[in-house]
């Protein structure tokens, strides 16, 4: 039985970013001091996820700042206030757009749905000029490649980035931002190309505003977009992942009507619903990564509950197709409960982390398929039962 993390802290469990990153800002070290650590976290991080035994492994993840500030680089859609020239967006550039200075004013940064964490929000109007100017998604693949991981890119999906962006200053507050569907697709597709040339099988589509209530004109940008998208996708998986909540049943509808779509990721946890949609029908041959194991809390699965809920799923979508996931991101949790010396023994036993949650869901996987975890599952008679 397979496993999947959509997306994993990238602080460091000694806040390693956090700290390299202030000592940049204030002039102290280098952009290279600055990636170099980065790529140390990167590493450590495919490696852990590597030696937990998850087979679906996210890159592309990691972040300066943000994934959606990422995107606005990949896609070259600079504001005109930076003087950004074109080429390969430098770190100068890059935390220009989210921090400012002196002269010039920051993007605006907003909340990520209902969490505690925010993103940059992309400021576009019918003059932005889009060209491929990050390379970090190709770059990082083959990064963690080098290590001996193949690793599942992640971008943010071009209709979900059109919609949480804003009319860029001096641009009607009417502007239809979905009319630049067609400008940025052109982007993906080098993108996509490159990654299938460097030997990518997976692909990862973020796409979070699906458990939105969006009406038909939003929808059909979805399968417009990955219409557009299926040629430069062929001969690659596809996941599109949502999380936060339910998906209504007519997004449901036209995502599960995505023929260039190979699976979807649905956030079990908060998805009740959802729950209940993928129960009462589900496309035959596709893959369903489940969200049982919570990625917005500190709190130890409900193994036992988890385990019930991926059984009943076999027998809809088939044992075969059926993954173990997180409901979302693990960005949204601490790091690793090994560093928590002074905390009561009782009190962390309640508790997982991110790199607890990374065992646990791996652990759910194992049990799924029969195979007993000493290390998470010995203690929980419940699933041993379930097992014998």
């Amino acid at each position: 039985m397979a496993s999947h993390i959509v997306g994993y802290p990238c602080m460091g469990a000694k806040r390693e970013l956090k700290f390299a990153l202030e000592s940049f800002w204030d002039g102290k070290s280098s952009a290279e001091d600055l990636k170099k650590v980065a790529t140390d976290l990167r590493a450590s991080i495919w490696k852990q996820m590597a030696s937990a035994g998850i087979k679906y492994i996210p890159g592309n993840t990691f972040s300066y700042y943000d994934q959606v500030l990422d995107t606005t680089a990949m896609l070259g859609a600079v504001p005109d206030r930076y003087s950004w020239t074109g080429g390969e967006i430098n770190l100068s550039t890059y935390f220009l757009m989210a921090r400012g200075n002196a002269t010039v004013p920051a993007m605006e940064m907003t909340k990520w749905f209902d969490t505690n964490y925010h993103f940059i929000v992309p400021e576009l109007g019918p003059n932005t000029k889009f060209s491929y100017s990050s390379h970090k998604a190709i770059n990082e693949y083959k990064e963690a490649k080098a290590l001996g991981i193949d690793t599942v890119p992640v971008l943010v999906g071009p209709v979900s980035y059109l919609l949480l962006s804003k009319p860029a200053k001096g641009v009607e507050k009417s502007f239809s931002l979905l009319s630049l569907l067609s400008s940025i697709l052109p982007v993906y597709k080098e993108v996509i190309v490159e990654l299938k040339a460097a030997g990518a099988s997976w692909i990862q589509f973020d796409e979070p505003t699906l458990v939105k209530d969006l009406d038909s004109h939003q929808l059909a940008a979805f399968s417009a977009a990955y219409t557009e998208l299926e040629s430069s996708l062929s001969g690659l998986n596809v996941l599109v992942e949502t999380y936060f909540a339910d998906v209504p049943a007519e997004s449901y509808k036209t995502l599960t009507s995505l023929s260039s779509v190979t699976a979807y990721g649905f956030d079990l946890e908060r998805g009740t619903k959802t729950l209940a949609l993928v129960r009462s029908g589900f496309p035959a041959g596709k893959y369903l990564f489940a969200g049982v194991v919570d990625g917005l809390n500190i709190w130890a699965d409900d193994l036992a509950a988890s385990l019930i809920t991926l059984q009943s799923l076999e027998a809809v979508v088939g044992k075969d197709k059926l993954v173990v996931s997180t409901s979302c991101s693990l960005m949204h949790t601490a790091v690793d409960l090994v560093n928590e010396t002074k905390l009561d023994e009782e009190i962390k036993s309640w508790l997982a982390f991110a790199a607890q949650k990374v065992v646990e869901v791996n652990a759910l996987a194992r049990a799924l398929a029969g195979q007993k975890d000493e290390v998470k599952l010995s203690s929980d008679p419940f699933i041993h039962n379930l097992l014998d």
